[in-house]
């Protein structure tokens, strides 16, 4: 069995796994009361989704977990398999995928914890951004640290056009602000139906692509069980959506999302194969400066921009499209970086 075949086999539990948690989860969720809180600010028509079941990144980050260690333990158990003899997970390799699952699920339970104060206290209001910040940066500091103990990250980055650049111990710093920028891109893009999920899973395909050709058989496997997870979360989540991921969801999909790109050394290809999670923040970001430098100004009719198209009339289904579509080009495009490395 080859690793192509291995992956497919990846892909497959992690969307079986999530369709069957879906389906045992959300009569849980629904008894709970663990329902939608819809914000303040936003198009008025989303109060509606008031009611909606969410947490459900509990279900999806179960099955991407559990088909990402199933594959592990199915690669050692059958390590004498001919046809699996070329297919080694290096001690350095198992310290990646270790760490990404781990700093994943930590990024997970600080979205737990925000959205059950929000279900527990009836409002929009969890933790603090200052709470989330801190957690965030303890996590992502452990993952870089271990990382730099095991001898996995080099702080030579790859840039287009410039070639490989020696960012030394400032490397750490950015990329430590750059995942957390990251993380939090990626929970502001979870703001429509099957929007997040969506968009995650064409970047999770160009990142199958990107290891399989980099021979990073570690992230290899967690981008096919990200695939996997997206498309069976979908499956519930998809407009009208039965439910929602919440930051369980959002946040852990944002810890896959980031470190990804640093499991293959190539951190770059998180800016440009994720376009979208970036321009979504960006949106944000100058959307408040334009409000604060005009004194009251917009550039945007609602950020972050999908609710700019929902306001400009386009439906939530189109909008999803859209920036897959961008995600698609912007994926090729990475391809391209990773070739002519």
């Amino acid at each position: 069995m080859k690793t192509i075949n291995l992956g497919i086999i990846t892909i497959s539990s992690s969307f079986i796994i999530t369709v069957i948690l879906g389906y045992l989860t959300l009569p849980v969720l629904k008894k709970l009361k663990a329902n939608q809180i819809t914000k303040e600010i936003g198009p008025t028509w989303h109060k509606k989704k008031t009611g909606t079941p969410t947490m459900g990144g509990i279900f999806l980050m179960f099955g991407i977990v559990a088909a990402c260690f199933l594959t592990i333990i199915f690669l050692n158990i059958s390590s004498s398999n001919i046809n699996l003899k070329n297919i080694i997970l290096t001690q350095q390799e198992t310290t990646k995928f270790l760490a990404t699952i781990i700093c994943a699920i930590g990024m997970s339970l600080i979205g737990f914890v925000d959205d059950y104060l929000k279900i527990i206290h009836k409002h929009n209001k969890g933790l603090s951004a200052m709470q989330k910040t801190l957690m965030q940066l303890l996590i992502i500091l452990a993952y870089f640290i271990t990382l730099k103990i095991n001898g996995c990250i080099s702080t030579i980055a790859t840039i287009p056009i410039f070639g490989q650049v020696d960012f030394g111990f400032f490397y750490y710093i950015i990329s430590i602000v750059g995942m957390h920028g990251v993380v939090n891109a990626v929970n502001l893009t979870d703001g429509l139906d099957g929007l997040v999920s969506s968009v995650t899973a064409v970047y999770a395909i160009f990142f199958i692509i990107i290891t399989f050709i980099l021979n990073s058989i570690s992230m290899f496997f967690v981008s096919s069980a990200l695939l996997g997870g997206c498309l069976g979360f979908l499956v519930w989540n998809f407009f009208p959506a039965k439910v929602f991921m919440g930051d369980t969801g959002s946040m852990f999909l944002g810890g896959l999302v980031a470190t990804l790109g640093f499991g293959v050394n190539e951190p770059f290809l998180i800016l440009v194969v994720g376009i979208i999670y970036i321009i979504e923040a960006m949106s944000v970001v100058i959307q408040v400066l334009y409000f604060k430098l005009t004194h009251g100004k917009r550039i945007f009719k609602m950020s972050p921009i999908h609710h700019h198209f929902e306001m400009s009339g386009f439906n939530e289904v189109e909008i999803l499209i859209l920036f897959c579509f961008i995600t698609l080009i912007f994926g090729i495009i990475g391809v391209y970086f990773v070739k002519s490395f």
